[in-house]
């Protein structure tokens, strides 16, 4: 029996003409003869020969070999990790063609992928930051970093202790981070410090290959406020070891930290938010601000990443909105009520769901720190607790803001809005392409008049598209 012959592609593509952003830092490029190449390490505008490196579902992706022109776009990165750490994907593009870029990519999804007719598009909104705009983010600890290719065969050695952001695609190869340029406040110096205190005591960094050691990772969150919290997460529950570290770490940084939680993750994943957090110093709590609301942000608090463009955010949102003091808000997919206690004093009542109990706490308290008792929150899945029984004791919503994950709306939460058919639907998504897919299944009953993409991630392909729908 003859064996298959596997996927082949060729060695070089000469020619390829980049045209557009795509997902997860690559490029749209396109041959002279119309054969579509994704391209790593571009930016629209560029002609490159390229190297094929892999074949997916008939689609080649590929890397640069030579430039034979370079898009008038293209400016100089302003971070010395760029191009290695798998954060930041487009410092070399500019960011008048970023938001050019994504723009365009919130308009293709919702005419081209759902057929969606816009009523009026506005312009893009950019954030006025495109750089220290977040208030998250989270690193690795390991016992040994990841060699350049310039430095493997030398004598540079792996085994430096690292806090750092994994190599794109890499699990067990992450980059010593000495500045980065994402998060505002005392972010690096208190990673690049905890790090250095960490080998002077002798705090064993994790072994990702062996699976061994205590020091595992590392969170940051920091406020407009000025307030900031750090959660650490130890690979063994060595209370001794780990009460003498945090105590030194307060000892040395307290003055710039608000809140200390460590938790234990003795799991083969890095995710953090399914373990207990265990408060050790300052405030259980620390607060930020979105206009005129206040909010206590806990270790595992849902919260715009962006706190300023945030703002804007649902500052557009309540402008498509269009409330007077009287309507009845439905406000989905919640998290700690964002966007349901930002638009409270303008409405008569707001009711919100959300699938994470800690997030239904975390709105229920701000709602009582801000004085809001006009907003009524639920825990659980959104399409098991927005029924016709639900509607009957809450009364019918005039309008209803949807924000859900990336995955978009599961088709009973489509099915159950058509019924409800609230005169206006403000929707807004992480992922134009969900979202548009989910505007086509309300196109019997819905049209969009108003539509806005927001940039809430400068320097990635990530996207915030904001539509207002109101019933035919």
């Amino acid at each position: 029996m003859a064996r298959r012959r596997r996927n082949r592609f060729p060695e070089r593509i000469d020619q390829v003409t980049i045209t557009g952003l795509a997902d997860k830092g690559f490029c749209v490029g396109k041959t002279p003869d119309g054969q579509v190449v994704f391209v790593e390490k571009v930016v629209p505008g560029d002609v490159v020969d390229v190297r094929p490196f892999k074949k997916k579902k008939k689609v080649l992706f590929a890397a640069p070999l030579a430039f034979h022109q370079r898009s008038e776009d293209r400016v100089e990165a302003f971070c010395e990790h760029f191009g290695v750490c798998g954060g930041c994907k487009w410092q070399e593009f500019s960011y008048a063609g970023q938001l050019r870029e994504k723009d365009r990519i919130v308009r293709d999804a919702l005419t081209r992928i759902g057929k969606v007719e816009v009523g009026e598009w506005e312009p893009i909104l950019g954030s006025e930051k495109t750089s220290f705009y977040r208030n998250k983010l989270e690193f690795g600890v390991a016992n040994r970093r990841w060699l350049t290719q310039e430095e493997v065969g030398t004598e540079i050695t792996n085994e430096v202790p690292v806090i750092g952001f994994h190599k794109a695609g890499a699990y067990d190869k992450l980059i010593q981070i000495e500045r980065c340029h994402l998060q505002h406040g005392p972010s690096n110096e208190l990673r690049n410090g905890i790090r250095e205190l960490a080998v002077k005591m002798e705090v064993e960094f994790f072994d990702m290959r062996e699976r061994t050691g205590l020091f595992r990772q590392f969170m940051i969150r920091t406020t407009t406020t000025g307030q900031c919290m750090l959660v650490l997460a130890f690979f063994e529950d060595r209370q001794d070891d780990i009460q003498a570290f945090l105590t030194a770490v307060m000892e040395q940084f307290g003055e710039q930290i608000t809140s200390l939680y460590y938790c234990i993750n003795p799991k083969v994943n890095e995710y953090m938010m399914d373990l207990e957090m265990v408060h050790f110093a300052g405030s259980k709590a620390i607060e930020e601000r979105l206009g005129h609301v206040r909010f206590n942000i806990g270790p595992k608090s849902f919260f715009q990443t962006n706190t300023r463009q945030g703002e804007r955010l649902y500052e557009i949102t309540a402008d498509f909105a269009g409330l007077t003091g009287e309507e009845n808000v439905y406000d989905l997919y919640t998290g700690i009520g964002s966007i349901g206690l930002f638009l409270a004093r303008d409405c008569r009542q707001v009711v919100g769901i959300e699938e994470i109990a800690a997030a239904i706490e975390d709105a229920k308290v701000n709602a009582t720190l801000n004085g809001i008792d006009n907003a009524t929150f639920y825990a659980g899945q959104v399409r098991n607790i927005l029924t016709d029984e639900f509607a009957q004791r809450h009364g019918k919503p005039d309008v209803l803001i949807t924000d859900p994950p990336r995955a978009g709306m599961h088709p009973k939460v489509v099915e159950m809005l058509l019924e409800l058919a609230a005169p206006v639907i403000v929707y807004v998504s992480c992922n134009p392409a969900t979202q548009a897919r989910d505007l086509a299944m309300m196109a019997e009953k819905y049209r969009v008049v108003r539509a806005r993409a927001v940039d809430m991630f400068p320097q990635t392909s990530h996207v915030e598209s904001v539509v207002r729908l109101e019933l035919k």
